[in-house]
């Protein structure tokens, strides 16, 4: 008499698969193959993306056109498409969202961002067109950056298309896509259509490496080639925390400043890298209060007067007061307990502390004789 299902899923494991895992469906067909079909061994690969059951366990016996349901139902997990987070469940597709929850509809954003709002990359696009020469055979089309996502390159013509690629820590590659297929490059899935007269490259990305789409000269005509991609945003404004008040008591006011950051290499680099994205918005310093806390109460002390002796020692006196500060500026005297705390300046000091100038007298000269007692 119980109303409504007896069984309650969720998800869990969510976290990426290593490389070398493996596909769970492929897992799942060779499982079959020690088992004789029609008294005979096969090699089965999986077959992906049925759009009439996608949780059915169909395979291909390899180096052959035999598809068999080797089961019903796959295992619950099991991705329904190869390029959606749906599983299958009990034999049928579920809905997953990026946030990877049952039945949640949150999804990526051009930017691989789930629930994102796409202000993490930019769109790319572009057109390139070739021109004849007898000394260049090749060319650059377009430098897709790392981390780049939603590929697509069209070439209309006679020429040819071929990637360069170059990972973070500098290992270089190259790739010729002589045949049309599906393969790996630098870990990055690159699908490839090669046609008489077009070529179609798509890559759903992130790119794990930098790559240049370079283009092949025929010789016998001109040739287009039409991309788009989207970019991500790798120097951002970051903005940094306060810096010091500009006065340790009775009220100040700091400052914030922004800094360009790299988001792949983790550090503070230039700001031109930064004013390279339009997007990309310089925060406002920010300004606020601080130490607003009274200054403690101090000694303060009047100038000294002036000696009363010009030498030989005299003395001379200062008045000193207990003085609070308030976060006007405002200075008043308060009781001298306030400043207990630190010792109180002294009121007097000796000075000119020197000796007095004296008349010294030297000894008589020479007794002279006057003139009028020479004959």
């Amino acid at each position: 008499s119980c109303e409504g299902r007896n069984i309650r899923y969720r998800t869990c494991s969510n976290v990426d698969c290593p490389p070398e895992a493996g596909d769970f469906r492929a897992q799942q067909c060779s499982a079959h193959n020690d088992v004789k079909h029609h008294g005979q061994f096969y090699e089965w690969l999986p077959v992906s993306n049925d759009p009439d059951n996608p949780c059915s366990l169909k395979c291909q016996a390899k180096g052959t056109t035999l598809v068999v349901e080797l089961a019903p139902k796959v295992l619950d997990g099991t991705r329904c498409y190869t390029e959606s987070l749906d599983m299958c469940i009990s034999g049928l597709c579920q809905i997953v969202g990026c946030d990877h929850q049952l039945g949640s509809t949150v999804k990526e954003d051009n930017c691989g961002v789930c629930n994102g709002d796409g202000s993490t990359c930019r769109l790319v696009r572009g057109q390139y067109k070739s021109q004849l020469s007898a000394t260049k055979s090749d060319d650059t089309v377009v430098a897709i950056p790392y981390g780049s996502r939603h590929i697509r390159l069209v070439l209309k013509g006679p020429d040819h298309l071929y990637l360069e690629t170059k990972t973070l820590q500098g290992a270089k590659g190259e790739n010729s896509l002589s045949s049309t297929g599906t393969f790996l490059v630098d870990n990055s899935s690159v699908d490839f259509q090669k046609f008489p007269d077009k070529e179609i490259l798509r890559m759903a990305g992130p790119l794990t490496a930098d790559f240049i789409v370079k283009i092949r000269n025929s010789g016998s005509a001109d040739s287009t080639v039409q991309f788009i991609f989207y970019q991500p945003i790798i120097h951002r404004w970051r903005e940094t925390d306060f810096f010091p008040c500009s006065a340790t008591c009775g009220g100040g006011y700091q400052l914030t400043s922004a800094e360009c950051y790299d988001l792949r290499s983790n550090r503070v680099v230039a700001d031109q890298y930064c004013h390279y994205y339009p997007e990309n918005i310089k925060p406002k310093p920010k300004l606020q209060e601080c130490n607003l806390d009274p200054c403690p109460a101090r000694w303060e002390a009047t100038p000294w007067t002036a000696c009363s002796s010009s030498c030989g020692g005299g003395i001379q006196s200062r008045a000193v007061s207990c003085v609070e500060e308030d976060i006007q500026g405002h200075v008043t005297s308060v009781e001298e307990w306030k400043c207990m705390y630190t010792p109180k300046m002294p009121i007097a000091q000796p000075c000119n502390i020197f000796d007095c100038p004296k008349w010294l007298a030297q000894e008589w000269s020479p007794v002279t004789v006057p003139s009028f007692f020479v004959h």
